[in-house]
């Protein structure tokens, strides 16, 4: 099942997301993720693990865990889709530095001389280059997602952010699939364990609303949120390193939830934002 983008080019409405995921692991969960049908990785430069990420892709190919066709198109010579991370330029550290740039204040080192549009016009070069297919923004609001629109020559054909039943984000979501971009919801199951441990954030999953339709469903609550996030028309793309959780996340198109219980689930939002970036980068960028 496959969202068509903007650009004219197909993308599954379920991947995997890398992030934090170590290099040791890697390998193993990638592999496991294509044999069990998944085609759509979300990776980053700043997660640090692009190479392992590489690597294991590679030996998919070699062994012909990919189809032929994704062969002979994926060579590793351009990029499916290539996102702005975060709507902000930092100081630059060096090509294939991706640690954040602290200053000696601990707080992220912002450079104030480059706009978004330039990056935007900069990321419009890589498409006419032939180095992506198709381009897109990650964390913009809706000021910042229009601007876009209006200053761009190639259409973003993706906004990736973080949405879930806690942070439904309706007015961004329709804003943007109004305007032809597809929404990609980061963080789909709000973090779970993981966010809970870095952030303190409480977790969606517990909620009893969402345990109750499991039951109903027989479904597990992250295949309620993930079937939830799809029915919305967005991308969603959990992150999990374990067999078992990837195979139960990719299980959701078996079953479809009811207008009701969507309605239900739109009921529960808390306008609550699990990731927060600022234990990393000293600021709150939000603010």
């Amino acid at each position: 099942m496959a969202i068509t983008m903007n650009s004219g080019f197909k993308m599954p409405v379920i991947g995997l997301g890398v992030w934090r995921m170590e290099g040791k692991d890697i390998r193993d969960v990638i592999l496991s993720a294509i044999k069990i049908g998944y085609r759509h990785f979300d990776c980053a430069a700043d997660y640090q693990n692009e190479a392992e990420v590489g690597e294991a892709l590679a030996e998919a190919f070699k062994t012909g865990l990919a189809c032929k066709d994704s062969l002979k198109k994926l060579q590793l010579e351009y990029l499916d889709l290539y996102l702005v991370h975060f709507p902000i330029a930092t100081r630059h550290t060096g090509v294939g530095t991706t640690a954040s740039a602290l200053g000696d204040d601990r707080v992220l080192d912002i450079d104030t001389t480059i706009s978004l549009e330039t990056t935007w016009h900069a990321m419009e070069d890589l498409v006419a280059r032939g180095l992506a297919r198709s381009i897109g923004i990650s964390n913009y609001d809706i000021f910042l997602t229009r601007d876009c629109l209006a200053y761009s020559k190639v259409k973003p054909a993706v906004n990736q952010i973080e949405t879930h039943p806690y942070f439904q984000r309706d007015s961004l979501v329709k804003f943007c699939q109004k305007h032809g971009i597809c929404v990609t919801a980061h963080t789909p199951l709000g973090g779970s364990v993981a966010n809970t441990e870095w952030f303190g954030s409480v977790s969606c999953l517990d909620d009893p609303l969402l345990k109750g339709l499991a039951e109903k469903y027989k479904k597990t609550p992250a295949q309620i949120v993930l079937r939830w996030g799809i029915q919305r028309n967005t991308v969603v793309i959990p992150k999990s390193s374990k067999l078992e959780r990837l195979k139960e996340n990719f299980q959701v198109f078996d079953f479809e939830l009811s207008k009701e219980d969507m309605e239900l689930i739109s009921g529960i939002d808390r306008k609550y934002r699990t990731n927060q970036p600022a234990k990393f980068w000293g600021i709150d960028l939000y603010a």
